[in-house]
């Protein structure tokens, strides 16, 4: 289940920002599997074109995830390990949340530096 999520985010973040890892590709196309060719979260979160968008297919991947894994029954013998692959995308969303801020704040940093040259060398 959650190996979807993760080799999707790995797919995504690779096209975003420009990895070209045949072999890394390749793993994680193998890892998500016939989900690549269905269309949901996990397709879009493959094929993300931004940042944004990322984070938006991966929080809805995980919607999928915790709905499939709440009609597990008590008894299920995998609910466990279910469980804790659920921990392991909470753990990666907060991740990607953390990155994804930093990335805006490198941002807007960059426009206080360019203004501040400005105030030092005005022009």
């Amino acid at each position: 289940m959650a190996c979807h999520e993760l080799g999707a985010l790995r797919l995504g973040l690779m096209k975003i920002i420009g990895i070209e890892n045949e072999a890394a590709r390749i793993h994680d196309e193998n890892e998500v599997g016939e989900a690549l060719n269905n269309a949901g979260p996990i397709q879009s979160l493959a094929k993300a074109d931004s940042l944004k968008d990322l984070q938006k297919f991966f929080d809805s991947s995980i919607s999928d995830l915790e709905e499939r894994v709440s009609k597990l029954s008590d008894d299920d013998k995998n609910l466990p390990y279910y469980r804790s692959l659920l921990i392991l995308t909470k753990k990666v969303e907060l991740e990607l949340e953390s990155h994804l801020k930093g990335v805006e704040s490198f941002w807007k940093n960059l426009d206080e530096m360019h203004d501040y040259v400005h105030e030092i060398f005005p022009g």
